[in-house]
């Protein structure tokens, strides 16, 4: 699948977010590396501890479904720059792989691709909790 059609679904995702408190609106489309796309939005909450943002929606729905070998996955928003996954959502994508491509768009269709360790150096990994 070609990242621009990887973004297009998240795009596509941003749609449904439940953002009344922020009205920042985000999507994500996670590509596994069996080919299956899964999407996200951000959700809000009153209690924002309980926000769940667009990329941790698509991750939890593959991963739910059974998939953890992923390829890459698109965040989108409606900021005129890009928009990159938070610290905790950076986390989870490591979790399932330093290698997948993490793809940013503009509104305006500027992209950049970087990979989950180069937006996350030095992370903490299941390695680190080897003894």
């Amino acid at each position: 699948m070609k990242d621009l059609e990887l973004i297009h679904q998240a795009k596509e995702a941003m749609k449904h977010a439940y953002v009344p408190y922020s009205q920042f609106r985000v999507g994500a489309a996670v590509l596994t590396k069996d080919g299956k796309v899964y999407t996200g939005c951000n959700i809000e909450c009153a209690s924002f501890g309980g926000t769940n943002c667009a990329e941790r929606t698509a991750l939890f729905k593959a991963i739910s479904e059974g998939n953890r070998s992923f390829e890459a996955i698109a965040v989108v928003s409606d900021n005129e720059g890009y928009t990159f996954p938070c610290g905790i959502c950076r986390q989870v994508i490591v979790e399932f792989g330093k290698d997948t491509r993490i793809i940013v768009s503009t509104k305006e269709g500027k992209i950049e691709t970087f990979t989950a360790a180069e937006l996350l150096p030095h992370s903490f990994s299941s390695i680190d909790l080897e003894k």
